[in-house]
Parts: structure tokens; C-alpha cells; sequence
């Protein structure tokens, strides 16, 4: 009885699939991600960077105004100098 059971799980250790061994993970330096902008002419003289894209908005008069968007600082929208 006692070769029939060692057998029994010599065969079910040899069918038993091998785990993968086990790599070490790769060393990767940690790249800053750079947002891609643009400088930009504002309509008050000043050079403003902008990473969002260039829009036209109706002004209150029912004109049309090219604005850049999401620019560096605290200004969503810009008025651009045409």
C-alpha cells in the first residue's frame, strides 16, 4: 500500500506545472512628465504660455475673440493679440 501511495504522488509532483521565476524588476529612472505649451502674444502686451488649444468666443458686443486656454498661472482664458 505504502508503493502505491508513493507513486500516486510522485506522478501527481512530476505533473504539477513549475512557477516562473522570479525577476527582479527593472531600475527605471522617473522622467518628469513636461506638459507641451505655447507662448502666446496676450491682448495686453504680455507673453503668456498656454497648454490648452486656441479658441474663438463670442465677446458681449456679438463679435468673435481668439482666446488660448488653460494658461500658466491662475488664468483659464486669455485674450490674444491678433
Amino acid at each position: 500500500m505504502n508503493v502505491v501511495a508513493i507513486v500516486v504522488v510522485a506522478l501527481c509532483l512530476s505533473a504539477a506545472p513549475l512557477p516562473a521565476p522570479v525577476r527582479a524588476p527593472e531600475r527605471l529612472d522617473p522622467v518628469a512628465a513636461r506638459p507641451r505649451g505655447k507662448w502666446y502674444l496676450a491682448e495686453n502686451g504680455h507673453a503668456v504660455y498656454c497648454y490648452g488649444p486656441v479658441m474663438l468666443v463670442r465677446q458681449a458686443n456679438g463679435g468673435l475673440a481668439r482666446v488660448a486656454t488653460f494658461c500658466k498661472g491662475d488664468q483659464t482664458i486669455v485674450p490674444l493679440k491678433d
